[in-house]
């Protein structure tokens, strides 16, 4: 999935995204999405990158539980046939939820 597919998956969300973060002080209003190629897991042979397959992370920041918004998340997710892990954390300093989906892309 190249960088412009992913866009335009975000974009299916139709909720406020950026690629790692928003400029300081340019924030939306929760809720928001993050998302950012933190790693990439390659194959080799032959002494060269024979694969290359990026990690993509989607952080979901919300400042209340929202199982349905998750929901549609994740069935755009499995529209584009994409295989996820889900954690959430609570960040208390932003008083805000991260979801966070980890797959590769």
């Amino acid at each position: 999935m190249t960088h412009q597919e992913v866009i335009k998956m975000m974009e299916e969300l139709d909720i406020p995204f950026a690629y790692d973060h928003f400029a300081e002080g340019e924030a939306p209003e929760p809720p928001f999405i993050c998302f950012l190629y933190p790693a990439s897991q390659n194959f080799g042979a032959d002494n060269i990158v024979y694969f290359s397959c990026n990690s993509l992370d989607i952080e979901l920041y919300t400042n209340v539980k929202e199982p349905d918004l998750e929901a549609t998340v994740e069935e755009v997710l499995t529209a584009h046939e994409l295989y996820y892990e889900k954690s959430e954390v609570w960040i208390e300093s932003e008083k805000l939820y991260e979801v966070l989906y980890s797959l590769a892309v």
